[in-house]
């Protein structure tokens, strides 16, 4: 047997604490250092650098901790492994060499390629490939749009290449999240391509770990059980050769790792339970969970299928230019100020047909009998977008600003007139995975071509049937869901999911039994007139709710105020329902 395999996580996006390395070696003993830096958005922002300078598109502040860590890490054996590459992997690797050397540090670097399909577009479409919208089917080769990035989710055997190959660093383009995790414990363990079940465990400890502290009480539903939540400590999975891992953290640090942490992050963004990635497909609903000690939840029991044979593209393309501002409505007969506003904001912008979208957005803050100038206001927000920069640019909120001695009583912006800004629309799709040519090159410089595994077949695993509790009996009281239940929530693409999950078997039997599409959309009435997909995981006392189409055509085009869906299992939790009273009885008594 091979000792357990200690990964630690150090960025859960681009921006995410810059300590969070020096931290994680100063706290205690580590094998691996693992970070995420990508996300859709994240890839325009990076293109956007690269408009400015051709040798960027990477994250830069992995730089930053590197040059804190770079000498330990190397001096303890600790390897690195990072999707900071982003869209220049070459150029990060190159600098970290750059900097290695101005540190005195003797760091072996290596990156992974072939995950940029820009270039290749063309050729893939003549081939035979619609790259039709993962959501819609539309083919791509209908849009009259310019794409800016093209990018494959790469698996976890580049990565392996490197670190066989001795490693210190290895610096990864797009690959997945989980990845990041997958390729350490593979080479570690030396497990086969075809060992589904331990690389779809590996899979679930990345999914658990790659938004950082979200695993140790960040963003928790019930933030108040959460010890020092102003510092919590970044997760890490403690590997098994059979694939069976603890999630923890270092002790002394702050947050917490429990049942319902981990819950929450493995609901955090996902889909169906049988969860799709190039190493492996995992299977949610087999997970077991047990809390193995203080800030300890082992983590067991999960069954894996083959990967697919295709592989998830993000295309990001150029989508036109936005503009917004917000204005306040303050006092008596909001509703009558908004109307009156609106008419004259389309008058004065000669009519909502000349944009591509003119959208109004009324937020009814106000309330009633103020005793304070803020509880008396509510915010309109009116946002335009178009093809024509100069349409949504001054002349815009010029036109807006102008009406301020000429409208409604209290008028006043919360920002002055500002121009307009470049947005991407998000595109995912599908390619054959031996189409794309995923290529690690290992710190001497050679490169190695991963050749994709042939495609299998397996039986899908077959589970046992759940057994649920009798629904509680009893008087009901109306109280908010969130007495009762968590909830995580999130974007992907233009789709939003929202996790639901309860801490015992009698609130899961309720909440199976209450919580249904039908009730989820008179809850939340903005989802109504769209799809949703429900999806049951009575191993995690969760149901997982698929939105499809809430935020549009994703984050950075969606004119949504909370384009990412980050508050809207909040939303659902604060909603008033009827709920046993033996619930609530067991909830306050925590």
């Amino acid at each position: 047997m091979r000792r357990s395999l200690r990964i630690g996580n150090i960025s859960g996006f681009y921006g995410d604490r810059l300590s969070a390395a020096r931290e994680m070696l100063a706290d205690g003993p580590i094998d691996v250092l693992t970070g995420d830096y990508l996300a859709e958005l994240t890839m325009l922002i990076l293109w956007k650098a690269r408009q400015k300078d051709p040798s960027a598109g990477y994250a830069v502040t992995f730089l930053r901790q590197m040059e804190e860590v770079l000498g330990t890490c190397v001096d303890r054996g600790v390897r690195v492994v990072v999707n900071a590459g982003g869209l220049n992997p070459r150029g990060l690797a190159e600098k970290i060499r750059e900097l290695a050397k101005r540190l005195g540090v003797k760091a072996r670097v290596a990156h992974v390629e072939g995950d940029d399909l820009l270039p290749r577009l063309g050729e893939l479409r003549r081939a035979g490939n619609t790259l039709a919208h993962l959501d819609d089917g539309r083919p791509f080769e209908a849009m009259p749009v310019r794409p800016v990035s093209a990018n494959a989710y790469l698996g976890a055997w580049g990565i392996v290449e490197c670190l066989k190959a001795e490693a210190d660093v290895v610096v990864c383009p797009r690959v997945t999240d989980a990845s990041l995790v997958v390729g350490p414990a593979a080479w570690h363990f030396q497990w086969a391509r075809d060992d589904w079940d331990r690389l779809a465990s590996a899979v679930v400890a990345g999914h658990i770990l790659e938004c950082g502290a979200q695993a140790t009480g960040g963003n928790y539903a019930f933030f108040s059980e959460v010890p020092d939540l102003e510092h919590p400590g970044f997760p890490i999975a403690e590997m098994e050769e059979d694939g069976s891992f603890v999630v923890a953290k270092h002790p002394g640090t702050g947050g917490l790792v429990s049942i319902g942490t981990v819950t929450a992050q493995l609901l955090y963004e996902l889909g169906a339970p049988s969860y799709a990635n190039p190493d492996a497909m995992a299977r949610f609903d087999s997970i077991r969970l047990d809390q193995a000690g203080a800030d300890r939840v082992r983590v067991s029991g999960v069954r894996g299928e083959p990967a697919p044979s295709a592989l998830k593209v993000c295309i990001n393309y150029a989508g036109g230019y936005r503009n917004a501002m917000t204005l306040v409505l303050t006092g008596l007969d909001v509703d009558e100020k908004a109307a009156v506003l609106k008419r004259a904001i389309v008058r004065r912008l000669g009519g909502a047909e000349r944009f591509g979208v003119l959208q109004f957005h009324l937020a009814p803050t106000q309330h009633p009998d103020p005793e304070t100038n803020e509880l008396a206001s509510a915010t309109f927000t009116v946002t335009v977008k178009d093809a024509d920069a100069n349409k949504v640019g001054r002349a815009f909120s010029s036109a807006i600003t102008e009406l301020a001695l000429a409208s409604y009583p209290g008028f006043y912006s919360m920002e002055p007139p500002g121009d307009a800004s470049a947005y991407g629309v998000y595109w995912p799709t599908l390619v054959p995975a031996d189409a794309v040519d995923h290529v690690a090159v290992l710190p001497d410089g050679r490169s190695v071509p991963i050749k994709p595994l042939e495609v299998v077949t397996r039986s899908p695993v077959k589970l046992p049937p759940a057994v649920l509790s009798s629904p509680p009996a009893g008087l009901t009281r109306r109280a908010p869901l969130g007495r009762v239940a968590g909830a995580r929530s999130g974007d992907k693409g233009g789709n939003a999911n929202v996790g639901v999950w309860v801490r015992s078997d009698l609130a899961y039997a309720w909440l199976a039994e209450f919580l249904r599409i039908e009730r989820l959309k008179q809850l939340l009435p903005e989802t109504a007139p769209l799809e949703v997909r429900r999806y049951e995981l009575p191993n995690l006392r969760a149901l997982n709710f698929v939105i499809v189409g809430l935020l549009g055509e994703g984050v950075a085009s969606s004119v949504r105020p909370d384009p990412q869906a980050k508050s809207l299992g909040e939303w659902l939790r604060a909603r008033v329902v009827d709920v046993p009273e033996v619930l609530l009885d067991s909830a306050a008594s925590r």
